[in-house]
């Protein structure tokens, strides 16, 4: 995918519809499109070669740790991605980005820090063990950060 013939990226097998709420954290392996609105963290399992694909219709309010990435719609929240992230024109994130491959279209919006780690791995496996420690303690540190944006 994205030029890269012999790249091995989970086809989307499932899809979230534009009516579709979920409220908590959605874990999952494969593929995923999300045209509605996630209310929570979006993590792909450990290992997995999983894609995020977000409509222009659907947003995640919440963290996004998956390895690719294609963003059409509104994220507020981190997007942590181990290969790559792709921001389509329509694409807006509140929070950071941490990649190791980055394409920006013209149009999208990232009001946050964009940040290179080509060890990505290492740092989501930190966020993992670090959030399983303490949930609270995160949740309070993201909201106190952000003030006003």
């Amino acid at each position: 995918m994205w030029g890269k013939p012999n790249a091995k990226v989970s086809k989307i097998e499932t899809l979230i519809g534009n009516t579709i709420v979920i409220r908590g954290d959605l874990i999952f392996s494969g593929g995923l499109h999300i045209d509605g609105k996630i209310i929570g963290n979006v993590i792909a399992e450990d290992g997995s070669n999983s894609m995020l694909v977000l409509s222009d219709h659907g947003s995640i309010e919440g963290g996004v740790r998956v390895p690719y990435v294609v963003l059409n719609g509104g994220v507020i929240g981190d997007v942590y991605a181990t290969e790559r992230v792709e921001l389509s024109a329509k694409a807006q994130v509140n929070g950071n980005v941490f990649y190791n491959l980055l394409e920006m279209a013209l149009g999208s919006q990232v009001n946050g820090n964009l940040v290179h780690c080509k060890n990505e791995k290492k740092l989501l496996e930190f966020q993992r063990d670090h959030n399983a420690a303490k949930p609270g303690e995160e949740a309070a540190s993201e909201v106190g950060s952000r003030g006003n944006s």
